[in-house]
């Protein structure tokens, strides 16, 4: 859609930014994720230890709850600054990492189910951070208590009298004994199970954030609570109407609107805002390629694609043709990506079996089948053996599809190769390339921390580096391969990285040159 192409060349120049400033690995933007898990467990510490001190009676909620802010500043007070800003930046880093989704497209096809279950996830956080305003009992509970019954009168099934309850003091400690059941236990366990459906469909979660971004924002939020700590309002008192009272806005950003619009409108505007975001998937569909599939005569069951699949899409079963391996893998099409991330991982994929008939992997993707795949790298390198000088350099780009559009970068000594990912690309394709007589293989996709597919740059680095199957074989010529991911923001600095390879192909051919001559002399 074109209307967001200027938010994502946003996205990508910050995402520039902060990886010149934290590094890929610690880069928030790349993290959001597990920083929301990393809040969550700092609101999860503190709540428990807020809980210790905390008297759920309703004449004594307040109270206990100015004893740990003023009496216990230096750990109670300190406990409750880093819950009440730890929930808070949760709210950011869930809006941020929806918005980001969004701004780069990664929220329609087969993301659909992330999205559909990240939106109800988000009012699950709402409606938690409501109730422990609540339990505060102090002038700013006592209005989130009279805005939410008022909300909760204007659905149609309730009997529109709980805001009443409230203003003739009909509340006792049972009803406060509840709420707090339902803000320590009840809404978290709701909270636990919509996280565990969200990621769901996904493999190789990460929960814990990197070491030094984890550290730095542990360090942040205390000194944020050190400078800024969070006190209560006056305490809760029916018969009078506060002055002034400081909202917190991430949570509380409907409520003014009850001073303005009717129950019945605000619940029209947030059910409206959250079937409009729930929809957006479809709006308009996004078309995906076939599913991977598998070929059994050539499938040993390995299940190194299994491992590598980023969205649980390849499961494992017993045999079912009756051949002398024990396992075979299985595809479920509703799950996958079309990435082809499986296809690198697989040890039939290499392009020097059957040379001289047709390549059949053990999975391969049907709209790029490896043997096209080595079908186009073999006009390639002989296009250019036909363009390029004796004594120019012979690139070939292996190039990710949802990185940059290449086509610009290809010239008489420069080929390209395109991928669906950059996990779809088999060390031993790399090997062919440079046996079939190219001097140079340049590979790029998404950049290093993300990847459109989750999990294909890093498992494409851990196969050169030997450290997952299938892997680079130490014969290979190192010097003649090079990594440069990059995206629609970065054409420059790619332009220049493969200029800078070429230069370097240049050099060890003429280097090879001198030693041949050397030897013949």
């Amino acid at each position: 859609m074109n209307f967001m192409n200027p938010i994502k060349r946003l996205y990508l120049a910050l995402d520039a930014w902060f990886n010149l400033s934290f590094g890929y690995a610690w880069n928030p933007l790349y993290n959001l994720g597990t920083l929301t898990f990393f809040f969550f467990w700092i609101v999860l510490v503190s709540g428990i230890y807020l809980f210790i001190f905390f008297d759920s009676s309703l004449s004594g909620a307040y109270n206990s709850v100015e004893y740990l802010t003023h009496e216990q500043w230096y750990i109670g007070g300190i406990m409750r600054s880093m819950h009440r800003y730890a929930s808070d930046a949760a709210i950011i880093t869930i809006v941020l990492h929806m918005f980001r989704e969004f701004a780069l497209d990664r929220y329609r096809g087969f993301r659909w189910f992330s999205w559909l279950t990240g939106v109800p996830l988000l009012w699950f956080v709402i409606t938690l951070g409501i109730t422990g305003y609540w339990l505060v009992w102090d002038e700013l509970a006592f209005y989130v208590a009279i805005s939410s019954s008022q909300l909760m009168d204007g659905l149609p099934l309730l009997p529109g009298t709980m805001s009443r309850n409230f203003l003739s003091e009909q509340i006792n400690d049972r009803f406060f004994t509840l709420m707090t059941f339902l803000h320590l236990l009840g809404q978290p366990m709701f909270l636990v199970f919509a996280l565990w459906f969200h990621v769901k469909r996904l493999s190789d979660v990460k929960v814990v954030a990197p070491q030094g971004l984890a550290i730095g924002s542990f360090f942040a939020l205390l000194v944020l609570s050190i400078v800024a700590p969070a006190v209560s309002h006056a305490p809760a008192d029916v018969s009078k109407t506060p002055a002034v009272l400081n909202l917190d806005w991430f949570y509380l950003n409907v409520y003014p609107l009850l001073d303005f619009w009717t129950a019945g409108q605000v619940w029209l505007l947030t059910i409206s805002v959250t079937v409009l975001l729930m929809l957006m998937p479809w709006l308009p569909i996004k078309k995906r390629g076939p599913a991977a599939v598998v070929n059994l005569d050539n499938c040993n069951g390995c299940e190194q694609c299994v491992k590598d699949c980023p969205f649980d899409a390849v499961s494992v079963q017993k045999r079912t043709d009756g051949k002398r391996w024990e396992n075979e893998v299985v595809v479920q099409d509703d799950l996958c990506a079309s990435c082809g991330i499986c296809v690198g991982s697989c040890h039939s994929s290499n392009p020097f079996r059957q040379s001289d008939k047709t390549l059949i992997s053990g999975i391969d993707m049907p709209n790029l089948p490896v043997n096209d795949i080595r079908n186009q790298l073999k006009v390639a390198v002989s296009e250019l053996k036909e363009s390029v000088a004796d004594g120019a350099s012979k690139i070939i780009i292996f190039g990710c599809d949802n990185a940059i559009d290449f086509k610009n970068f290809k010239s008489t000594n420069v080929a390209i190769v395109n991928f669906f990912c950059a996990g779809m690309i088999s060390p031993t394709l790399v090997e062919y390339a440079l046996k079939l007589g190219v001097d140079g293989v340049f590979i790029t996709g998404c950049r290093t921390g993300d990847c459109y597919f989750r999990h294909g740059n890093k498992w494409m680095d851990e196969r050169f580096e030997g450290e997952r199957k299938p892997i680079l074989r130490k014969r290979a010529d190192r010097t003649r391969i090079n990594v440069f991911r990059a995206a629609e923001t970065d054409c420059v600095q790619l332009k220049m990285a493969l200029d800078e390879f070429q230069e370097c192909i240049m050099q060890l051919n003429q280097q090879e040159r001198i030693a041949e001559d050397k030897v013949e002399g």
